[in-house]
């Protein structure tokens, strides 16, 4: 019997696209098909540029063609991306109910982004205000283990006709990660275009209600993120972390000039400095510093940025955070003491902010895809 195009369409409308509920004809996504005796070849063309996306629509196709049709075919298939440019995920005015939006950024990784974010939330949250935290490290994503919520799922709610995603909360904070959404295990292996829209679902498909404060808590470093971050809102600030490390400070400060550029301008509320002395228990009085001294202090100064605080290395901060109950709640501790400072001085900072300065306006940046390799 000669096997057919049609053979092959019929065996392919068994293959559901991942995440997507059609089948992979019904998708459109299957642009060619050729046979050669028991040779079959299929040139597919889809959206998701990643990896383990594609290797799982190959390998489902080659497995549906051997169980349906014969196990002797010799199934080649040509896989292509059609990625849609940045800018068509761009939405570029303020979250209903959300007053404020704080970006925490560092630049550079490992200086404790992400542990600040969190006990900031908390501490405003303390403080009286409602709060949101967005998980935006896309490849790294920590939010989740240090909130408690690991394993979690968010559910879906209809809000006025539409589906959103309900934000988990622990601690009165609300939050949504992309670790939510991936295995523990599971690296996220996305190109720019494909994580800037992971984080706009994490902005714009949530129910976020009413708001005071939402904490974006940033990746290292000044890519695409940051770019689909200020295109897609207008930020009330950005607050950066650092060491006081000369390597930390140079990438603290290209983090810093990101965020006044003309095309971004958006306010550097000020510079925390994480992981500033240490002090051991045996010896209360004694600061030692391990990274460098005052080396933010400096940074501060020659940037004229206020410096908002100044942390030092606690062993209880790290097993705080991996246990999924920020150092903060441990509300006598001097660490805990020294948080709700900062926290203070942050709120200082916004409202200094919104008094002095008009509202910030989101970037309007043409972005267009070039050609990669």
């Amino acid at each position: 019997m000669k096997l057919t195009k049609q053979d092959i369409q019929k065996a392919l409308k068994e293959v559901t696209l991942p995440g997507e509920g059609v089948n992979i004809i019904e998708a459109g996504a299957i642009k060619n098909i050729q046979i050669f005796g028991k040779e079959i070849e299929l040139d597919i063309e889809v959206a998701n540029p990643t990896l383990q996306y594609k290797q799982s629509v190959k390998n489902s196709c080659i497995k549906i063609l051997h169980d349906v049709i014969a196990n002797d075919l010799s199934v080649k298939v040509n896989l292509t991306v059609n990625t849609p440019p940045v800018n068509t995920v761009i939405k570029g005015s303020p979250i209903p109910g959300v007053k404020n939006i704080i970006a925490v950024s560092s630049a550079k990784g490992g200086v404790g982004k992400s542990t600040i974010a969190a006990n900031l939330a908390i501490g405003l949250s303390n403080s009286g205000f409602k709060v949101g935290v967005i998980d935006a490290d896309i490849y790294g994503p920590s939010m989740h283990i240090m909130f408690g919520l690991s394993g979690e799922k968010p559910q879906a709610i209809e809000v006025e006709g539409k589906s959103k995603i309900k934000p988990l909360e622990n601690y009165n904070i609300k939050l949504l990660s992309i670790g939510f959404f991936a295995e523990t295990q599971q690296a996220m292996v996305w190109r720019g275009p494909m994580a800037s829209k992971a984080l706009n679902q994490l902005l714009w498909d949530a129910y976020w209600g009413d708001l005071d404060y939402l904490v974006v808590d940033l990746p290292p470093g000044t890519g695409d993120i940051h770019l689909s971050l200020v295109q897609s809102i207008p930020l009330t600030g950005a607050i950066i972390i650092s060491t006081p490390q000369e390597v930390a400070l140079a990438d603290a400060k290209k983090g810093i000039e990101m965020f006044r550029m003309k095309s971004i301008d958006v306010p550097v509320l000020g510079i925390i400095e994480n992981m500033s002395y240490f002090t051991p228990k045996e010896l209360p009085e004694n600061k030692y510093y391990i990274f460098g001294k005052e080396g933010v202090k400096g940074l501060s100064e020659d940037m004229d940025i206020p410096l908002l605080a100044e942390i030092p290395i606690v062993q209880s901060i790290r097993e705080a955070a991996d246990a999924g109950r920020p150092a903060i709640l441990q509300e006598t501790t001097p660490v805990a003491l020294e948080m709700l400072n900062m926290t203070k001085n942050v709120i200082s900072a916004i409202e200094e902010r919104n008094v002095n300065l008009k509202p910030t306006e989101s970037v309007k940046i043409t972005h267009t895809r070039g050609c990669s390799t």
